[in-house]
């Protein structure tokens, strides 16, 4: 009978493990994507997908048959034939970062005649685009960059989200070479990450924002829980059903209002405003959660330390508090993602110092561009969050179901 119950258990536990193994596909496949998405550059993005970085082909080969049909004729298969259109030389490629570029200069007319024979392929826009991006990918290759190529992974996404490039090249090769927007707006240093439109000033100012706005309700909560768990006053029970009923109005409903007062009070793009907001609209759930955590706590080890003579501040702060560190920590790690990842709060209140989550966004330049440095920009964003769950992701589910049952 053995061998067929531990078939049983097997096949009565498939269903569940399909599951969870299908979920867990949905999320980290995209998970992947964007995470090699984020090293790859702007062309390889655009134009393939990012499974080819899993592959050992690369665009600078498949790009060689297009640079072979419509290029080396003139310039040579190396791209070096021509002295003054040196097609190998680094310098001249990097003013090409994209193919709408290469098909502008492609367009020019040289010695008085079309600069390509195939003009058919420059008159549709669509085409000619999706035919050049190979064939800048091969000279990126041959220029010894090699930038374009699938297999290509570089940091120059995540440089240029961390100081907010929005140049024609990226952050790391405009200051190599000495670039225009390199030489007028960035010193090319460590004080560039200080910059006002960049990734890293925002990281400042959300930790600014985050940090006190998640310890604050939960150092007002831990008092108000144990008020309500423990002290016995008028009204005890009405008060908290008024909190917990109060957790479902919308923040939304008192944007206007509270932006309104703070523009009264000179509280407009304050950190302390949005610290205030925060704190408001945190308190009812997180009273909610540690009052059943500490109601749930023995009734006898606090009749003995009161027999001893403890009032309720000892007993809060020996007793109470040290046993409900999983729901503090639970509570915290749920404040802390919730007001990291804002954007509606932080986009009203605080218009002159962005978080992280408005400062993406930002990072788009008015014609739409730089587009592919989002996906470096939101994992520098969520690395933070991350880090806090897995540290106290054993506190997390211990902390929610306690005081489920019992308080």
């Amino acid at each position: 009978m053995k061998p067929f119950s531990k078939w049983n258990r097997f096949f009565s536990r498939l269903p569940l493990n399909l599951i969870v193994i299908f979920l867990c596909v949905v999320w980290i496949v995209p998970t992947l994507g964007v995470f090699i998405s984020s090293f790859r550059s702007r062309e390889a993005v655009r134009t393939t997908g990012w499974w080819n970085v899993l592959t050992p082909a690369s665009r600078v080969i498949e790009g060689k048959a297009e640079y072979d049909q419509y290029c080396a004729s003139c310039h040579g298969e190396n791209g070096d034939l021509l002295p003054g259109a040196d097609l190998s030389d680094p310098a001249l490629v990097a003013g090409y970062p994209r193919s709408n570029r290469l098909l502008a200069m492609l367009r020019q007319e040289i010695d008085g005649g079309p600069h390509m024979e195939d003009q058919a392929l420059l008159e549709d826009p669509k085409s000619a685009l999706e035919t050049l991006a190979p064939v800048l990918a091969y000279m990126e290759g041959i220029s010894g960059g090699d930038t374009g190529s699938e297999t290509a992974l570089s940091l120059r996404n995540y440089a240029d989200a961390l100081v907010g490039y929005k140049g024609t090249q990226d952050y790391l090769t405009d200051c190599e070479g000495g670039g225009e927007s390199a030489s007028t707006k960035f010193e090319c240093s460590v004080k560039d990450l200080l910059n006002p439109e960049g990734m890293g000033r925002a990281f400042l100012n959300t930790l600014a924002v985050t940090i006190p706005s998640a310890l604050i309700p939960i150092l007002f909560a831990a008092f108000a829980a144990y008020a309500f768990a423990w002290m016995d006053f008028p009204g005890r029970m009405w008060i908290f059903a008024l909190l917990v009923g109060l957790q479902i109005i919308p923040l939304q409903m008192a944007l206007v209002p509270i932006a309104r007062m703070y523009a009264d009070l000179g509280m407009q793009s304050t950190f302390i405003g949005i610290w205030l907001f925060h704190t408001g609209f945190g308190l009812p759930y997180a009273i909610y959660l540690m009052r059943n955590f500490m109601g749930s706590l023995p009734r006898e080890v606090f009749e003995s330390v009161y027999i001893d003579g403890a009032n309720h501040w000892t007993a809060f702060w020996q007793l109470a508090l040290p046993l409900s560190i999983p729901a503090v920590a639970s509570l915290g790690i749920y404040q802390f993602i919730w007001i990291w990842n804002d954007f509606l709060v932080a986009k009203i209140f605080l218009t002159t110092n962005p978080v992280l989550t408005v400062q993406i966004a930002n990072l788009i330049d008015p014609r739409g561009g730089n587009w592919h440095i989002l996906t470096g920009a939101a994992f520098l964003s969520f690395l933070v969050p991350m880090i806090v769950f897995l540290s106290l992701q054993r506190f997390f589910v211990r902390g929610l179901t306690g005081g489920a049952v019992k308080g």
